[in-house]
């Protein structure tokens, strides 16, 4: 039995969550005080959250960063607007074990002892198709066009907008503010809905062997990887995500668990195009957006082109990454 049966079955109702609106403050926060992590229950009339962080605003005025435990969708909002029952970690795993969210992270946790690849790396969706995630690390080349466009002109009769996640590095934002406002458009537009991952702040890598390197190298300050990156996210306009991309998807067992005490979801891949692994059904697809990857967009855009009958007949499409581990 695949390990992702038994979370399946508990999440079959998740969708019904969907239409519920998501409250969200959109603006810029140029900045941000006391920005932590901070557990607690938030209670309001329109359900119950988790809040993950906490922090003022320029106005000093206090919001939270809130997921939603069942559709695991994330949104700002000012702390007055709900009752807030401070936590910890391991109340909020206790007092949500049967939420989608709390099994995500437990999902997640199964194949921790990986080297490579720990976290999600599959979905099991109602219907048939992918998960597109689309990798931003530091890069001196532009973003990668090409890749966007392509999803936009296939799916714009089929998925309007086009579902797809973005892991996205800090580094790769304070280079590359023409191209982020260009992704921004296209939300803004309606032609793509994207899914934030962080991505980490520095995607720090060296020459050393995959045990010493990313994330795993000496002196990384997972402070700075995971909460300054969500940071420059929200300076930007971007809500983070309740998703996590390990660097050259590289982990192990002390480093998932201290990134779920984050609240966050580690997500792999079992497709990660430029290294000849195939998508198939429910498959967390991986390229990269950086232009320094041109075998993993061609065999991308070549998978579009493939299931372009498939597209327009509603029988495959692409997957919100959310909505998939909602199903599962």
């Amino acid at each position: 039995m695949s390990r992702l049966v038994h979370f399946s079955h508990t999440l079959q109702l998740a969708l019904l969550f969907l239409s519920m609106p998501c409250i969200s403050v959109a603006q810029n926060y140029s900045k941000t005080v006391n920005y932590k992590v901070a557990y607690s229950t938030v209670i309001s009339k329109e359900g119950t959250f988790i809040g993950l962080r906490s922090f003022e605003n320029d106005r000093h005025e206090l919001l939270l960063l809130l997921v939603n435990p069942q559709t695991l969708k994330t949104s700002i909002d000012f702390a007055g607007n709900y009752k807030i029952l401070p936590s910890s970690r391991r109340r909020i795993l206790r007092n949500f074990r049967t939420t989608n969210y709390v099994k995500g992270l437990s999902e997640a946790a199964i194949n921790d002892m990986q080297l490579q690849d720990a976290g999600i790396d599959v979905t099991k969706p109602a219907k048939n198709g992918i998960n597109l995630t689309i990798d931003l690390c530091p890069s001196r080349k532009p973003l990668d066009r090409d890749i966007f466009e392509a999803i936009f002109t296939e799916f714009k009769k089929v998925e309007q907008p086009a579902p797809i996640s973005v892991s996205v590095s800090g580094k790769w934002m304070l280079k590359h503010q023409g191209d982020l406002d260009w992704l921004k458009g296209l939300v803004k537009k309606n032609e793509l809905s994207i899914t934030w991952i962080n991505h980490t702040y520095n995607h720090e890598v060296n020459h050393l062997p995959l045990k010493e390197n990313f994330l795993l190298s000496t002196g990384t300050d997972l402070n700075i990887e995971v909460l300054e990156n969500e940071k420059l996210m929200l300076k930007n306009g971007l809500i983070p995500s309740v998703f996590f991309r390990f660097p050259g998807l590289v982990s192990d067992a002390s480093l998932v668990d201290k990134i779920e005490g984050y609240g966050l979801i580690p997500i792999g891949s079992d497709a990660w195009l430029a290294k000849g692994e195939i998508a198939k059904a429910g498959s967390i697809v991986l390229i990269h957006g950086t232009g320094n990857e041109e075998i993993g967009v061609k065999d991308f855009i070549d998978l579009l082109k493939q299931n372009e009958l498939k597209a327009e007949n509603h029988s495959w499409i692409l997957l919100d990454l959310s909505s998939s581990l909602e199903q599962q």
